[in-house]
């Protein structure tokens, strides 16, 4: 072997040697190591996280994760995604934890470690104001839109009556366009969102069965104790110093939404 080979060869196996180490290593070292902290933050779900007139993106997660990686000390970066992508995104490493308005399911348990919740509303199935739904068994013969993979998607489908049309969206920015057309009579999402698309849009939507309380979590890599000590620790120190509760006053207009976190 040359010299050069030689020399190529040591570089070589001392890159992927560095590269093993790194990917061996916990996510709050490899956060420390590149001094940047990635999340997975939705851009399709306000106020949670959305895309600003900037296309930059806003919301509750948007600024507990920016909380985060100033008590970390190290740089943010957004990694906008939507729903069904938020846990493959972390799982293949293209983000370090999730701050998406994550909901908890026993499926979702299996992959992900959770936080403790951070802010809370429930999920309904809205309608016009006009519509005379008030019990699943009347779902029955209208389209309901849903975001695809989502919590609200798991709870209509587990209460409505077999038979019921619910359409499944990418996102829910697109079921809730679906109502706006006319496309679909109904929308199962979360009361915060359903808050912020009253506020332009001139198809309002109207609580018609309430579904289960909703709290949202920050996800960590399966067993990674040591991230979600990070996650709990700024979810308490936002308790402590006022900022969940004045995330939930500016962007759900109920600051007994921050409640769950106490």
């Amino acid at each position: 072997m040359t010299k050069r080979g030689f020399l190529a060869l040591t570089i070589g196996t001392a890159a992927l040697a560095l590269s093993a180490n790194f990917a061996a290593a916990g996510t709050l070292e490899n956060i420390k190591a590149r001094n940047k902290l990635i999340v997975a933050v939705l851009q399709d779900y306000p106020p949670y996280g959305s895309m600003g007139p900037d296309m930059q993106p806003v919301g509750i997660d948007i600024d507990v994760a920016k909380y985060m990686a100033k008590r970390l000390g190290v740089v943010l970066e957004l990694v906008p995604t939507s729903g069904a992508n938020r846990i493959p995104f972390m799982q293949t490493g293209k983000a370090d934890i999730i701050i998406a308005c994550l909901g908890k399911t026993a499926e979702r348990e299996k992959v992900v470690t959770y936080s403790n919740p951070y802010i809370g509303e429930y999920n309904s199935v809205f309608g016009e104001e006009g519509n005379t739904v008030t019990k699943p068994e009347d779902l029955l013969g209208y389209k309901i839109a849903a975001s695809r993979g989502g919590t609200e998607d798991l709870e209509v489908t587990n209460i409505a009556p077999s038979g019921t049309n619910i359409q499944r969206f990418e996102d829910t920015a697109s079921a809730l366009s679906a109502y706006t057309s006319g496309q679909v009579d109904m929308v199962a999402t979360g009361t915060a969102t359903a808050n912020a698309f009253n506020k332009s849009s001139p198809r309002k939507l109207f609580v018609k069965i309430k579904m289960a309380a909703e709290p949202a979590y920050i996800g960590v890599p399966k067993g990674d104790e040591e991230m979600k000590d990070v996650a709990n620790e700024t979810i308490a120190a936002m308790v402590k110093d006022g900022t969940l509760a004045e995330l939930a006053k500016t962007h759900i207009g109920d600051v007994s939404a921050a409640d769950v976190a106490k």
